[in-house]
């Protein structure tokens, strides 16, 4: 078969067999009469052979040593070759994400977009005071958009950096809560925290609805974390997650003061009094857990409180009763 048929019937052009031919990596079996390059059916099933291997991204120095090389293992080749698409796919991913991100700021001229590129390359810097500048100066002229701010704060393990993230995140406008509710989701604990704590730091009903919705997450961290916000910003939603860290040591003295927040009035501060009798009286409450809820309706006022303590200052258990006794002290000083 002449050379024409050949790059016909295979696809590959005339010049690109010469080539192969200079290389050493097929040549033509024989030669015509007038003296054209004549190709076996051996020569074919090499051509095939040789584009097999350049599908894979084998450049034509490896296709060569793969075709002649008798000690080549073709399982070393493979597993090159996975490395070496895995690393151009994340270097196509970072570069996708970062383009993303830049049309994502909707940049007016060259100048805008350069700044924002120079933006997302400090905030993806191996230098912390780099990425702390970054994240400062990304709600100035050319905020960064919310997605790489999000990205960055969930990846921050420096606490300095992390609260410059936070402090950009709450400026950023919408977007931002839906983004760290999803990395609540994440099977990264350190990743969950940090998500759960950027959104405690946003304002508004999305972030709030956000918060809620994580107090039924498996994660104790996540729901402490929630439960603490939701404290401050007075939704008594928060009121059992906050009795369980009580109950369980931990956070319980920020659990307390976020409860004491919420008993701003009578009758909220009654209930909130209910429900720590309530838990004090049951059997599977150890003493140290008594100890802790006795603690808490120091903060609860009203007599509902008072009364619990009251009663508390005889209770069998000396510490507690102790504490009782010493609440209800502070209580009657003017």
């Amino acid at each position: 078969m002449l050379i024409g048929e050949v790059a016909r019937r295979s696809g590959v052009s005339a010049r690109m067999l010469r080539h192969y031919e200079s290389l050493g990596l097929v040549s033509p079996s024989g030669r015509t009469g007038s003296g054209y390059r004549e190709y076996a059916p051996q020569d074919i099933r090499r051509i095939f052979h040789i584009e097999s291997l350049r599908a894979l991204g084998l450049s034509l120095r490896e296709v060569k040593r793969a075709l002649e090389d008798g000690d080549f293992t073709p399982s070393a080749l493979v597993e090159d070759l996975i490395r070496r698409t895995r690393t151009r796919i994340e270097a196509e991913t970072e570069l996708l994400t970062r383009l993303r991100g830049i049309h994502a700021a909707g940049p007016a001229d060259w100048e805008d977009a350069l700044q924002i590129v120079t933006l997302l390359q400090a905030l993806g810097s191996t230098s912390a005071d780099a990425r702390q500048r970054a994240a400062l100066s990304s709600a100035d002229d050319v905020p960064v958009p919310v997605e790489a701010l999000v990205e960055a704060v969930l990846a921050e393990s420096d606490p300095h950096v992390a609260g410059a993230l936070r402090w950009a995140l709450a400026r950023s406008g919408e977007g931002a809560p839906a983004l760290l509710a999803a990395g609540i989701g994440s099977p990264v604990a350190a990743v969950r925290e940090r998500a759960v704590r950027s959104l405690t730091e946003l304002p508004g009903d999305q972030a709030t609805a956000h918060l809620r919705e994580a107090l039924a997450h498996p994660d104790p961290v996540v729901r402490g974390q929630a439960a603490l916000a939701l404290g401050t910003r007075g939704d008594a939603d928060a009121v059992p997650t906050l009795l369980d860290m009580i109950v369980a040591g931990r956070n319980d003295t920020d659990a307390a003061d976020a409860l004491s927040v919420l008993a701003g009035d009578t009758a909220t501060a009654d209930r909130i009094a209910a429900r720590l009798v309530d838990r004090l009286g049951r059997d599977t409450t150890g003493a140290p857990a008594r100890g802790r809820l006795t603690q808490a309706l120091a903060g609860i006022p009203g007599t509902a409180a008072s009364h619990a303590l009251t009663e508390l200052a005889h209770d069998a258990d000396r510490a507690v009763a102790l504490t009782a006794t010493y609440l209800l002290r502070l209580r009657d000083e003017p």
